[in-house]
């Protein structure tokens, strides 16, 4: 008898351990979706800032600048933190970063407030997004292989589709336009944080975090080769990312002759929506493949946009929205699988803050620009002017797609059960 109860301890124990493990795994994925909900909160919002606070088209992009300054410089700065201090703590801090930016952008009417909310909001999603993204990692079940990678990669897309059709739908129909979205945001923030507060930790927290602080981006040299091909494949779909929040918005009122902040998230959620069932896809082919494959397709729904905005059709424009989100979702996570194909545990975090990277920067710059010659050209050039990329990138990863190195055990170019977690497209927002 006494044999068996010891037989039987382990098994409990086992048990339960997967039951908090399920828990953390649960936690992190619905704080990431949060997080990246509250951070499309503000975007059915822009066209009403700019007709009833005079907010310019340029004073928007900087607000995407602002967002994508934020995340920067906590990718770079605080990426490795959850290492040391464990990823509750870090999961706890970035969701009070978001909740911060959510308040002070309750009811924005000065470009400042939108401009510091955005930047705080910005901080708070990068850490999410390296903590949250280990923490989700971590505590993912074994099977099936590919969840942890399309959790950690989609959450965020998940959450800023979300985010982007319920502020659509509580700005066109509900009470208080201005501030409902983010106090709705702000509730989800504390029911999260709730969650990560009685979930189990981890990471075993080590001695160094200040030491963390230094920026460190590094890409193992086994996977060095693909970083050109990847780098294209996040500058040119996070840039679009950049112009659908930047100039859409204005876009859908002034050339496609619509008011609703309803369409204009559902317009902002199709391309999210269609990056995220898509991109298990990408798990089907060899990533050399794959990646060719979502850049054609991405390039496809780029033309197809062009084409709406210079006839004026919201269908087509939608139709061509979808098209474009797709082929994101399918080169980029397998852009990233390709990337921490073998990686340990420990190489992740720094590949994660090379990927974000190049992402943001893929979001911030572009936006820049246009946003500077917004005053000198009309939306549909600084359409054409984004296909322009698209095509060049597309070019690129055609000619250039490469698969990772095999290894000495032959396990095959698709190495998913390592090779978990992806970039996160928090740009968009």
């Amino acid at each position: 008898m006494h044999g068996s109860m010891q037989n039987v301890a382990p098994v409990i124990s086992q048990a339960h351990r997967r039951g908090t493990r399920r828990l953390a795994f649960v936690s992190a994925v619905v704080s990431l979706v949060v997080s990246f909900a509250a951070a499309a909160a503000p975007i059915p919002l822009y066209n009403i800032y700019r007709a009833e606070d005079g907010f310019t088209n340029v004073g928007i992009s900087i607000a995407v600048i602002a967002y994508a300054i934020g995340t920067i410089a906590a990718l770079l700065g605080l990426g490795r933190l959850s290492n040391h201090l464990g990823r509750r703590v870090t999961a706890i801090t970035s969701l009070s970063l978001v909740l911060l930016g959510c308040l002070l952008l309750a009811n924005v009417h000065e470009i400042d407030i939108l401009l510091v909310g955005r930047l705080l909001v910005g901080l708070g999603t990068g850490l999410a997004s390296s903590s949250l993204s280990s923490y989700i990692v971590d505590a993912a079940p074994s099977r099936p292989e590919w969840l942890a990678s399309v959790a950690s990669s989609q959450g965020p897309m998940l959450g800023l589709t979300v985010g982007a059709i319920a502020s659509g739908a509580l700005v066109q129909f509900g009470p208080w336009p201005r501030d409902l979205i983010h106090l709705v945001c702000v509730g989800f923030l504390l029911l999260s944080a709730v969650l990560i507060a009685i979930s189990p930790e981890t990471a075993t927290p080590t001695p160094g975090a200040w030491r963390s602080l230094l920026p460190r981006v590094s890409v193992p040299a086994r996977v060095r080769h693909l970083l050109p091909v990847a780098a294209a494949v996040f500058l040119a779909t996070w840039a679009s990312g950049g112009f659908y929040q930047a100039f859409v918005p204005a876009l859908v009122e002034d050339q496609l002759h619509t008011r609703s902040p309803l369409i204009l998230g559902l317009v902002f959620a199709a391309y999210m929506t269609l990056s995220v069932l898509s991109a298990p896809i990408g798990g089907r082919f060899t990533s050399a493949v794959a990646q060719r494959v979502g850049m054609i397709t991405f390039l496809a729904g780029m033309i197809g946009l062009s084409t709406a905005i210079a006839a004026s059709t919201l269908v087509l424009f939608i139709i061509a929205t979808v098209v474009a989100g797709a082929g994101q979702g399918i080169a980029t996570s397998t852009a990233t699988r390709a990337l921490l194909h073998g990686s340990t545990p420990a190489e992740r975090a720094p590949i994660f803050s090379a990927i974000y990277l190049i992402c943001y920067g893929g979001a911030a710059f572009p936006s820049l620009i246009s946003g500077q010659l917004s005053n000198a050209f009309s939306l549909p050039q600084i359409a054409l002017g984004y296909g322009g990329l698209a095509v060049v990138a597309t070019l690129f990863t055609v000619l250039g797609a490469r698969n990772p190195h095999t290894d000495t055990t032959g396990d095959g170019t698709c190495d998913t059960s390592n090779a978990t977690g992806s970039p996160i497209q928090g740009s968009h927002s």
